[in-house]
């Protein structure tokens, strides 16, 4: 064969090569491989140990039923929610995970922002998602100067006792 074609062959070799060379370094011996072989997706067996000895900073997941853990102290709140819609949805989505609880909740950093509400409610022309079934608004002319809280119950939106 002539060098024209030698030439690109050898650099693809060296490439392929290299990348097998990195791969043996760098992708950990226990990784995508199980006791009968391959394990059909990426997988790396000392991570469940990894995943294991993780601090669990959300309570109202996993074995516990969800609302559960925040209901202990605050059922009434916790009764409103699951009459409504926002009731799908874990405390720990809007106050932050429940690690970090103090035992006096007046300590407790509650984000009654506009932003927080946003994530979820504002308008978008998704309507082939199920995006468009969350009431949304136009953050830009609804209430611009107002926080959500003023107007709406978070915990229910729709009670009119506000």
């Amino acid at each position: 064969m002539k060098s024209h074609v030698w030439r690109p062959l050898i650099v693809v070799i060296c490439i392929v090569v290299g990348i097998l060379v990195f791969r043996l370094f760098y992708v950990p011996d226990d990784f995508g491989s199980g006791k009968a072989g391959f394990m059909y997706s990426y997988h790396r067996f000392s991570a469940e140990d990894d995943a294991r000895s993780q601090l669990i900073k959300y309570r109202d997941t996993g074995k516990q039923k969800m609302h559960e853990y925040c209901a202990e102290c605050h059922g009434d709140e916790v009764e409103i929610r699951t009459e409504d819609l926002h009731g799908i949805i874990a405390c720990e989505n809007c106050h932050g995970p429940a690690l970090n609880h103090p035992d006096e909740p007046e300590e407790l950093t509650i984000d009654r922002g506009r932003g927080l509400c946003l994530r979820c409610h504002t308008d978008l022309p998704y309507a082939t998602s199920e995006r468009h079934r969350i009431p949304g608004i136009d953050p830009k002319e609804h209430n611009v100067d107002d926080e959500c809280v003023e107007c709406h119950d978070p915990h229910n939106p729709r009670l009119e006792d506000m």
